[in-house]
């Protein structure tokens, strides 16, 4: 399993439950695993240390916080080699909150967070559209999103109770 980490059931079983709760603390984790909460702290570190935990997220919900679209952004280059240098520039927009190179029509896939069609209109013409190197981008606004989840990384039968 993935690139040569050596982890096993346990780990696999620790990360599931963080996955989909991070704020569950390790003695609960630990009673539901049938081990001690240094296990789970071990066990913690030495994911972090081969970065496998790469951090810890909070997850809101952007509408209540008033920013109402979510829009995706396909981003044409005017050459690829430009995939790099147009990146660091879209990192500095914090209405983008994540970016993909990808294969297919798009250099880049980015996923933009704004509070209504007026400030994603300025994100767009202000920030985007004058990064050089973009040739144009496509903007597709989510209407609904209906599925947004931590993948399942257990096998059948390492499910918890």
């Amino acid at each position: 399993m993935g690139k040569n980490h050596d982890i096993d059931k346990l780990d696999r079983q620790i990360l599931s439950i963080l996955m989909k709760n991070a704020k569950m603390p390790y003695t609960e984790i630990a009673k539901k695993l049938y081990v001690s909460g240094g296990t789970i702290h071990v066990r913690m570190k030495k994911l972090e240390d081969a970065g496998i935990v790469k951090g810890y997220n909070l997850s809101v919900d952007h509408d209540e916080l008033g920013y109402d679209v979510s829009a995706f952004l396909g981003i044409y280059l005017d050459k690829s080699s430009l995939y790099d240098q147009v990146s660091k520039e879209l990192e500095k927009i914090p209405e983008i909150v994540a970016a993909h190179y990808t294969t297919g029509l798009y250099n880049i896939f980015a996923r933009i967070i704004c509070r209504d069609t007026n400030h994603l209109r300025l994100v767009l013409n202000e920030k985007i559209q004058k990064i050089e190197g973009i040739q144009r981008t496509e903007t597709f606004i989510s209407l609904h999103e209906s599925i947004n989840r931590p993948i399942n990384i257990l096998d059948e039968d390492e499910a918890i109770d």
